[in-house]
């Protein structure tokens, strides 16, 4: 037997195995968060500033809540909005891109230009003013999120759409009479869906890290709601008390998810792409 024909298949299935176990992960943070409920909310001033232990995996904060059912209840919000709002940054990208490709020079030059501007502008300072002007709030970062984080994904698209406008059936069609929503809906956009399911996984990290910075700096979700971002403000005040475990665990949570959401999108992008099932 001819162990290199084995190699694809190796390769392939590791790839499938990392995906369905990043998946996994998503799927115990919010069972987690359904089955602790509302326990994270609940004050025991007898259990005030307990360390990690087994009863405790995360300890307890000043109030004697609960820190494990507060982060994972804070990791389902910070995944909400995240997802939520790199889904929406991404369909902003996903017509742009095709926009921009199909329906002629001036709306390509307007497009592009829009793109330099908004990858001109600092990142933190548009998140922040676009977060002030609608509120802030949990809307407030989903809009934020979704207005500043499309035009790297528009490029992608727009760039993968004028590759295609030379190709042979393409030609074809526009020989044939057909229309440019026509093309771009028909022939286009199935051609785009890999890149643009791999884009909208890869812009899934940065908008949950946004998102918990934007709630950490005080222009996003309430204080009182328990996302990352204000679970991590809280801890500042008390890290000079020595209740490090206020910070680390759910800083800690956050790295991993966002790593894993990193590692998602690459495996993902390595299962789509030609190159690599050739390979």
């Amino acid at each position: 037997m001819n162990v290199h024909a084995l190699l694809p298949m190796d390769r392939r299935s590791r790839t499938i195995a990392v995906i369905l176990g990043c998946l996994a992960l998503f799927a115990c943070v919010f069972t987690g968060a359904w089955l602790y409920g509302d326990r994270g909310e609940v004050t025991a001033l007898t259990l005030r500033k307990l360390p990690p232990s087994l009863q405790y995996p995360f300890g307890t904060d000043w109030l004697g809540r609960d820190m494990l059912a507060r982060t994972l209840k804070g990791l389902r919000i910070s995944l909400r909005v995240g997802l939520t709002a790199a889904g929406c940054s991404a369909g902003i990208a996903l017509l742009l891109g095709l926009c921009a490709a199909t329906l002629g020079r001036a709306v390509d030059a307007v497009i592009t230009w829009l793109v330099d501007i908004a990858m001109a502008t600092p990142h933190l300072v548009l998140l922040i003013l676009i977060s002030f002007a609608c509120g802030g709030g949990e809307k407030g970062v989903i809009i934020a999120v979704a207005a500043s984080h499309w035009p790297s994904l528009t490029r992608v698209i727009r760039a993968e759409v004028l590759a295609l406008r030379s190709s042979e059936y393409i030609q074809l069609s526009r020989q044939l009479g057909k229309r440019p929503l026509y093309i771009a809906r028909h022939h286009m956009l199935p051609h785009v869906l890999p890149q643009f399911m791999v884009g909208l996984l890869l812009l899934f990290p940065h908008a949950i890290l946004h998102a918990a910075a934007l709630t950490f700096l005080g222009f996003g979700m309430s204080p009182h709601t328990p996302a990352i971002g204000a679970l991590l403000a809280e801890s500042m005040r008390y890290l000079s008390m020595g209740l490090w475990w206020l910070a680390v665990a759910p800083g800690l949570t956050l790295v991993i998810t966002v790593k894993a959401f990193d590692i998602l999108g690459g495996n993902v992008r390595a299962l789509l792409d030609p190159k690599t099932c050739r390979e």
